[in-house]
């Protein structure tokens, strides 16, 4: 049996965290068009009879402006150090950039190094040879395959090539495990997606979930009460819009979803509340969770 990790790293919004969820086939991880969504380290395991791969979705290389993410920015490149492969992600449609070069170099080093193209579904396919071959270039990089995890395309065929650079083992996580991350966290994350999407660039990357109540009644209804974080006045009253009209629908939305992932019925109950410049303060990063591990679910 092979089994092994494998950091999933690359530019923010390059398509990271899709991907994993598809090569996983669950949602390990939230997905916005928003760069910035992953904010840490979060595993997807994929396991087989032949394998088992542990990717570590990481938060998007850019440029730190936040306590919190210097936190993120340290989480992705030292993810990128600790594995047996590196998968470089990087989305191509818009061509291929010196910075997206610069970015690839700076993970080579002893792990393997498969470079994903991501997005071709939406990429001309007359520039894929050119992206290809500015790639090839770099030394270090073992492998090259457009895909396309929206659509499926060259999805497995990618598995396969993480698979051959494995190491022969046992298993590290036991076969029913497909992510390291609790209910509750996710439950928190689930939130947090759904106020990227719902209010687009309305609401800045200042906000945080916690969950101040994860219980499942007697009636096997789970009861879920959680705080929204946001950092300013004025983004509090975006959030819960004219006579509570817009917490009440991002909030509906997120249960939806909620309900899908635990598979029961959720009552849930938002309130929102300001923490000037929480990014910025150690210590609201560690009441929040940030930098705390998590169990397995």
């Amino acid at each position: 049996m092979k089994s092994g990790t494998v950091a999933v790293v690359g530019r923010a919004n390059a398509g990271k965290s899709t991907l994993i969820n598809v090569l996983v086939g669950e949602k390990v991880a939230i997905v916005s068009p928003k760069p910035q969504t992953t904010r840490d380290r979060i595993l997807g395991v994929l396991t087989t009879n032949n394998y088992q791969i542990v990717f570590e979705d990481t938060p998007g290389f850019y440029k730190a402006r936040t306590e919190l993410n210097k936190k993120m920015q340290k989480t992705a490149r030292q993810t990128a150090k600790d594995v047996d492969v590196v998968l470089f992600v990087m989305d191509c449609h818009s061509g291929v950039s010196d910075e997206d070069l610069d970015l690839l170099k700076s993970v080579i080093g002893n792990a393997p190094v498969i470079v994903a193209m991501s997005k071709i579904d939406i990429m001309q396919k007359e520039n894929i040879p050119l992206a290809l071959t500015k790639i090839a270039e770099i030394d270090g990089v073992s492998e090259i395959i457009p895909i396309s995890a929206r659509k499926g395309r060259n999805v497995k065929e990618l598995t396969n090539l993480i698979v051959n650079y494995l190491p022969t083992g046992s298993e590290i996580f036991d076969k029913n495990v497909v992510s390291d991350k609790s209910e509750k966290f996710m439950i928190a994350e689930i939130m947090r997606e759904k106020i990227l999407l719902k209010f687009d660039k309305e609401i800045p990357h200042g906000v945080a979930i916690v969950i101040n109540e994860f219980e499942l009644n007697d009636s096997g209804v789970y009861e879920i009460n959680l705080d929204i974080i946001c950092e300013k006045q004025n983004h509090k009253s975006i959030l819960i819009g004219k006579q509570g009209a817009k917490i009440k629908e991002v909030s509906s939305f997120a249960r939806e979803s909620m309900e899908k992932f635990l598979g029961k019925k959720v009552f849930l109950t938002t309130f929102v509340k300001v923490k000037e410049g929480w990014r910025d303060k150690e210590s609201l990063l560690q009441s929040y969770g940030y930098g705390k591990t998590d169990e397995f679910i």
